[in-house]
């Protein structure tokens, strides 16, 4: 049985060449009936986002070129325009591959845990799809059972790596739970979209995001239950907040020190954490000297994540290793399905046997038998045609000087040598 990943991702291709082989939730029952379609597949997931394409088959034959035919055809893509950015693994290294991405070993951000997610919902899909048997499916469910160990066994992603995921972190170690806070975001971008996200998942009480376009505003502020504002109505809700994060294009201050000081008086100077994640930034640096106000750069957010990154690399090395050994433990049983047919025809002719010399024996007691006797025939004649050809096979193998046949049959059978 043949194992085969064939991809597309964020370090083989611009992002406008992934956006065109990128399969859409409503394109995949289609797409993945189109690939069991071909000749010799027999099964075919795939994983779709926004940083990689990745079609994993499992097939009788190399099915590499029929498959990337496929896909070039079904994006309507000519080869010239995808072979260049594709890249494929078979049997182990596809294995190890996939290991590894479920690590979050290959994504954009080192360790990452969303690729996870990702992929067993590309398991759910396919399954609904009916597109998966044997060897994939359980290839899927030992990549699951191996990222789990990787994030128990190391500190794969014990540390944040990204300003949005280490801004909110630093606000944790200040205020611990989140559910009595209140966190005023300035700007939409994907940074603060990312904070605001992670802010919302660790159970924030309140969200108020700000930016220059209000319509922007209030369509990111209500995926997370807030509600967005303009820039101009920051000094009437400023006191609201215990958290604030601020990441603009702005040219000039968002926030001054006369804004925030007025704004810790009606707050009767209970903390509030800043973190101004702008360059140039959007909060004044003479805002640092106000009693309890604790402001961070993102330089500050830099060094963090630097010693974050050491850490998650000195834990992407004992993932590796892990890897290497689950990777082999899969390739024994996908070896060990070899042997699925052989041994399913011997029970089959063991059976065959059994079955035709008990029908004898009823034979032999109906018409009056020695039940002893009966029993005695039965069990010699079961012992005589099941040995037969072993033992006529094992003495040809003899005189030929076939001495590894030999060695097999005794650890096959556990046989002791008798003199």
């Amino acid at each position: 049985m043949y194992l085969t990943i064939l991809g597309i991702n964020h370090r083989t291709a611009p992002v406008e060449v992934r956006g065109q082989v990128a399969f859409p939730p409503e394109q995949l029952p289609r797409a993945l009936s189109e690939i069991t379609g071909i000749d010799n597949v027999r099964e075919a997931a795939i994983l779709s986002t926004c940083n990689r394409t990745e079609l994993c088959c499992a097939s009788h034959s190399d099915i590499l070129g029929p498959v990337t035919d496929w896909l070039c055809e079904f994006h309507g893509l000519g080869k010239d325009t995808l072979l260049p950015h594709l890249y494929s693994f078979e049997g182990a290294n596809a294995v190890r591959h996939m290991l590894r991405v479920a690590a979050g070993l290959d994504s954009m951000i080192l360790g990452e845990p969303q690729i996870l997610g990702q992929m067993k919902t590309s398991y759910q899909q396919a399954i609904e799809a009916g597109s998966l048997d044997t060897l994939v499916s359980r290839l899927f469910q030992h990549t699951f059972s191996v990222a789990k160990q990787i994030r128990t066994d190391t500190a794969i992603g014990a540390s944040p790596v990204s300003v949005a995921f280490a801004a909110v972190s630093l606000a944790r170690q200040i205020f611990g739970d989140f559910d009595k806070q209140a966190t005023l975001l300035i700007g939409a971008g994907e940074t603060i979209e990312l904070a605001a996200r992670h802010l919302n998942e660790h159970g924030i009480g309140k969200m108020i995001i700000a930016n220059r376009t209000l319509e922007r505003a209030q369509q990111l502020a209500v995926q997370f239950n807030g509600y967005g504002i303009s820039l101009d109505q920051i000094p009437v809700h400023l006191s609201e907040a215990d958290i604030i994060i601020s990441s603009t294009g702005s040219p000039n201050f968002i926030l001054d020190s006369k804004m925030v000081r007025e704004a810790q008086q009606g707050r009767k100077h209970r903390p509030v954490f800043m973190v101004d994640i702008a360059v140039p930034g959007d909060i004044d640096p003479q805002i640092a000297d106000l009693d309890d106000v604790y402001l961070y750069t993102v330089d500050d957010l830099q060094q963090v994540i630097e010693e974050n990154l050491k850490s998650r690399r000195e834990a992407a090395a004992q993932a590796e290793d892990i890897i290497e050994i689950q990777t082999e433990h899969f390739m024994e049983w996908v070896q060990s399905l070899d042997a699925v047919p052989a041994i399913r025809a011997y029970r089959d002719h063991a059976s065959a046997v059994g079955d035709a010399e008990l029908e004898k024996a009823r034979k032999q007691l109906a018409d009056g038998a020695d039940p002893h006797q009966v029993l005695e025939s039965l069990t010699r004649s079961i012992i005589n045609k099941l040995a037969h050809d072993p033992s006529v096979n094992l003495r040809q193998a003899a005189k030929q000087g076939q001495t590894s046949l030999l060695e097999t049959v005794r650890t096959l059978f556990k046989l002791k040598n008798r003199k």
